[in-house]
């Protein structure tokens, strides 16, 4: 399994997302199972937000990573658009901290730019990373201009990280966003890496390639979304066999007949698209 390069770690590229999850209590034991099943095979990217059930999420992360040493963990969160002031982001990371139980973030994001100058987003990011709270920061949903912008700021080459919607049917990202971000070292963070699955799957195509390479459909895809070594998916189960599986996805090498048959199916784009969100 190859390694990404991020925020000065070496880290698995399949990691855990964790939206809806801490939300029903009756799915809390699958739930640990689950996230667990993750870190026992590797996983070391766990990916959270103040957002996510109003922090149930961050609860209920702290948890499932209770038995493992923080060290070996690559936890991130993120701060709401509101709350990206120099006033208010280190309350809300705070906030973060004390619902996760840890002292520090490996990477704190902006979810998405709202009112608050990025200047003075930046500028409280990078006054927490000095006092230790976070070893790095980046943001998420930011297409290409609001990205330049960032790196433009006397800290901005700092950024760590994009996060974004990628999979095989959202591709835009790959038009200008991935080669900016390329040019700076910043990976990118794929959330909704398999979109919905459940159609991608029953393409004949991805079943051909899947049976080839004797895995499942759904594997296929993360192991596309994953192919360029400057990716980290964060797909998101509650179900521990599907967990497993996903990890494996990372030790598929998917070759340039695979990638030309796929490239056919969903072509590269070859113009600027919007930002694919949610």
């Amino acid at each position: 399994m190859g390694k990404v390069s991020i925020a000065g770690r070496e880290v698995n590229p399949i990691g855990l997302g964790t939206l809806h999850m801490g939300d029903d209590p009756s799915q809390l034991k699958q739930e640990l199972k689950a996230i667990r099943t993750g870190l026992d095979n590797g996983v070391q990217v766990l990916d959270t937000a103040e957002m996510y059930g109003s922090g149930n999420s961050e609860k209920f992360l702290s948890k499932a990573i209770e038995p493992y040493k923080r060290e070996d963990l690559f936890l991130i969160s993120k701060v709401l658009p509101p709350n990206a002031s120099k006033k208010q982001l280190p309350i809300s990371l705070e906030n973060s901290l004390k619902r996760l139980n840890v002292d520090y973030l490996d990477l704190y994001l902006l979810h998405w730019q709202g009112q608050v100058p990025l200047e003075e987003t930046v500028e409280a990011l990078e006054k927490t990373k000095n006092q230790g709270k976070i070893r790095a920061w980046g943001v998420s949903n930011l297409d290409t201009n609001e990205l330049k912008n960032v790196i433009s700021l006397p800290e901005g080459k700092d950024c760590s990280a994009n996060q974004l919607r990628y999979n095989l049917r959202d591709r835009g990202i790959e038009y200008d966003l991935i080669p900016e971000m390329n040019q700076y070292n910043i990976p990118v963070i794929a959330y909704a890496p398999v979109d919905r699955g459940k159609q991608l799957v029953k393409e004949t195509v991805i079943q051909q390639i899947a049976e080839k390479h004797g895995v499942d459909a759904f594997q296929i895809l993360l192991a596309w979304t994953v192919r360029n070594g400057n990716t980290i998916a964060i797909p998101q189960s509650s179900n521990e066999a599907h967990v497993y599986n996903n990890i494996q996805a990372a030790n598929i090498k998917l070759s340039e007949d695979d990638l030309k048959k796929i490239d056919k199916l969903y072509p590269k784009p070859t113009s600027k698209q919007p930002l694919a969100l949610w």
